[in-house]
């Protein structure tokens, strides 16, 4: 049997690790300057908790917005608990980092999208999410956030797929 190295899921784990640190800041800290996350999860994970009502409404994927109002941010090793307003109602909610999908703070441009698992070949990918990419990018109904304009500018979008053997 021939072992080989999994990079596409080594890189999950350093990109998941690297949204727990920027949480954790956040936590401790609270958001610097125009900082603010748009969080796509996977409402279905069987780890994510989330009130009936939004799982309904949400039943594969929600985004989340991060910015002006959030409360009670804790963050550990597998995932983070945060209460969100939605419509006047707080609500708290848990994601397992391995449920997210997207994590983009537009205020720098930043922004990861997690690729789901390929059956056939067993690879996943990362890639840096830009304004071009529109897929990769959360759709925010405007009745439900009040989101701040940000310029756009293009970024190249980042496969690891280019770096596999084959």
């Amino acid at each position: 049997m021939s072992r080989t190295i999994d990079y596409g899921n080594l890189m999950h784990d350093a990109m998941r690790g690297l949204i727990r640190n920027v949480l954790q800041d956040v936590a401790d800290n609270g958001l610097p300057g125009a900082h603010h996350f748009f969080i796509t999860f996977d409402t279905s994970h069987p780890d994510a908790e989330l009130a009936d009502w939004l799982s309904d409404r949400y039943p594969d994927e929600m985004t989340v917005v991060m910015q002006h109002w959030y409360d009670n941010l804790e963050v550990t090793k597998d995932g983070f608990s945060i209460t969100l307003n939605f419509g006047d109602a707080p609500e708290p909610l848990y994601v397992p980092y391995d449920a997210i999908r997207t994590f983009v703070d537009p205020s720098v441009e930043f922004g990861l999208r997690f690729e789901q698992q390929d059956e056939e070949n067993g690879t996943a990918g990362i890639h840096e999410v830009s304004d071009e990419d529109e897929d990769a990018l959360p759709q925010i109904e405007e009745s439900e956030l009040e989101v701040e304009e940000a310029p756009a500018k293009a970024a190249e979008i980042v496969s690891l797929d280019s770096f596999r053997k084959t």
